[in-house]
This record gives structure tokens, C-alpha cells and sequence, in this order.
């Protein structure tokens, strides 16, 4: 269990819970708490997205060391959940601008969909960890550096 990919899996889960918290502070008129706990969830989120691209450069990315029959399933899966993960990251950005904006009635119809999208790439991204780590060993990682200069 690769201790980078466990903390940034972390951090998706960390600010999914965030994202879970502030809507029950939100539907209950905290307005105060709801702003702080979401900034706490871009926090995570962020911080997931920068260990990532810093592995992804100066470590590289672990490839899938299960079976061959079911690894076309898991690049299927993979696709979906890196979509998923940048129209949340996008939707995310919007969101947290509108509001910081005081656009707050688009602010208010944005948000549940971003939420519900940023469940999905938490989800899909933590299924993920566990067929790379958990469910299967790992295959090979090549850093970025290496990858393009051979």
C-alpha cells in the first residue's frame, strides 16, 4: 500500500466528507459553517490534486497489475472516473467562484450538482485505489521525466 496514493485517496475522501457535511449545514440555514467546511473541502481537494500531479511528475503513475481479462474493465472505469474527476474539478471552481462571487442563486442551483458529481469522482476514485493497491498488486510506474526522455 504505496504511502503517496493512500494519503492523496485520503484527501478525496476527506473532502467528500466536507462537501457531505456543508450540504446538511447548508439545507439547515448555517451559512457561516457551510462556507467554511466547503473552503475546507477545495482545501482537500486541492491538496489531493497537487500530491497527485507531483507523483504523477516525479514518481509516475502505477499501472494496473491485475489479470489481463479484466484490465480493459478497470481502463474503461479509469476513463470514466478521470471525466468524472475533472468535470467535478470544473464544476467545483465554478461553484466555489460564484459564491465567493455572492451569485449565490446560481451558486444554489450549481452546487447540489457539483456535489453530486464530486460523491461520484470520490467513489470512483477510491474504487480505483483499491484495484490498483488492494484488490491487485501494482504493476510498474515510470516518472514523467523518464517517460519522455527515455
Amino acid at each position: 500500500m504505496p504511502f503517496l496514493a493512500t494519503i492523496s485517496t485520503l484527501f478525496i475522501v476527506l473532502s467528500a466528507i466536507c462537501v457531505a457535511i456543508g450540504w446538511v449545514l447548508i439545507s439547515k440555514d448555517k451559512r457561516r459553517q457551510h462556507k467554511n467546511v466547503m473552503i475546507t473541502a477545495a482545501v482537500f481537494a486541492l491538496s489531493f490534486f497537487i500530491l497527485y500531479m507531483s507523483r504523477t511528475i516525479f514518481i509516475g503513475n502505477t499501472s494496473f497489475g491485475g489479470p489481463d481479462d479484466v484490465k480493459i474493465y478497470y481502463t474503461v472505469f479509469l476513463i470514466f472516473h478521470i471525466i468524472l474527476a475533472t468535470t467535478g474539478a470544473i464544476f467545483g471552481i465554478i461553484t466555489l467562484t460564484l459564491a465567493f462571487k455572492r451569485n449565490i442563486t446560481k451558486h444554489r442551483k450549481i452546487g447540489p450538482v457539483t456535489s453530486v458529481i464530486w460523491f461520484g469522482t470520490a467513489i470512483t476514485g477510491v474504487v480505483v485505489y483499491l484495484l490498483l493497491y488492494i484488490i491487485y498488486e501494482g504493476g510498474y510506474s515510470t516518472n514523467l521525466f523518464r517517460a519522455i526522455l527515455g
